[in-house]
């Protein structure tokens, strides 16, 4: 099982950001390659890719503040 979580996209303590769009659903086969979600913090945007294959489990929804370093979905 692996962890995906909300980047680390600034240097401030305790910084949010967003969970924009999921591109995949739980149940979903996904790899490296597989754009999963797109997270955003302040003035700035990022895509999320898993670091193993397998399928995923999305653990956040749309739409909700989480802290860097939040797992948002895990794949097994």
């Amino acid at each position: 099982m692996t962890d995906v979580c909300f980047p680390k996209m600034s240097d401030t303590p305790g910084a949010t950001g967003i969970l924009v769009t999921w591109f995949v659903d739980s149940g979903d086969d996904v790899s490296p390659a597989t754009l999963i979600a797109e997270v955003a913090m302040d003035k700035v945007d990022a895509e999320v890719y898993p670091e193993t294959s397998g399928k995923i489990s999305v653990l956040v929804e749309e739409g909700t503040e989480v802290s860097q370093g939040t797992v948002i979905a895990r794949v097994t």
